[in-house]
This record gives structure tokens, sequence and C-alpha cells, in this order.
């Protein structure tokens, strides 16, 4: 994992600048930043109005009584969608837009869920006002250990 992880921070930057240059001498250096920043702001936009559309959706699946596991990583997925658009370069905004159409980034995390170690078993119940019903159950600790020393 460590190789992985020092192989994307070197290959990454090195493709970026890669991009850039090639696109900087197509249309310019000037053209090229603007169509960075305006990556930047467009994602940013999206990203907004697919983040709340799955809030929406989590809220009504809470609201059913149905653990919303897809709508939470959805969630993550977004945060990385947003952290790739906001790294500036052509490269990282390409994945950045892909994790934001939810066919892609749906089919991901189904992937992910097949391939994971972990399942979602149960569903958890939760009120009208979005909270988890929870049953009170009281009790009394009674320690064996602390009778057998009074004798």
């Amino acid at each position: 994992m460590f190789r992985f992880l020092v192989l994307v921070f070197l290959l990454v930057p090195l493709i970026e600048i890669y991009f850039l240059i090639q696109v900087g001498e197509v249309i310019g250096a000037g053209w090229t930043i603007f169509a960075v920043v305006a990556t930047a702001v467009i994602g940013a936009g999206l990203l907004r109005v697919q983040g709340a559309s799955t809030l929406l959706r989590a809220q009504s699946n809470m609201q059913q009584g149905t653990l919303p596991a897809m709508e939470m990583m959805e969630g993550i997925a977004l945060a990385a969608s947003g952290m790739l658009l906001v790294t500036p370069g052509f490269f990282t905004d390409t994945f950045g837009f892909a994790l934001l159409i939810p066919v892609i980034r749906q089919a991901l995390i189904r992937k992910l869920f097949k391939q994971s170690h972990f399942t979602v078993h149960g569903q958890a119940t939760y009120s009208q006002r979005g909270h988890m019903d929870s049953t009170i159950i009281e009790g009394e600790v009674v320690d064996e250990n602390e009778d057998r020393h009074l004798r």
C-alpha cells in the first residue's frame, strides 16, 4: 500500500504537469489557467447539487427506516471528487468529474462493496424525526466476586 501511495504521489503531479504543458502549447498559458479555474468552479457547483441530492436520498431512507449505506458511501465519493476537482490539472479533474456522474459513482461503490470484506446486515430503525429509535432496558449489575469477599 505504501509503494502504491508513493507511486501515486510521484506520478500524478508528473502527469498533471505534462497535460498542462501540452494544453498550454495548444491554447496558450492564459487560457490554460482559465480552463483549470473554470473546471474547479463548475465542479464545485455540480458537487453542491450532487451532494444535496445524496443528502435528500439519505434522509428519505432514514425516514423509511432503512440504513442509507449507499448514500453514505456516495458522500465519501463526492468528498473525493471535490478534492480531485480542487487540485489544479486536467488529469485529476477527469476523475473528479467522473465521480460526479451518479451512474459511475454508484457502479464503483457497488464494485467496492462486492470486493470488500464487510457487509451491511440488518436494518436500523429511525423515528419520524430521523433519530434512531432505541429501547431502554433497565437492569442491575451483580458482581459475584463482591459477594465472596464479604463472607
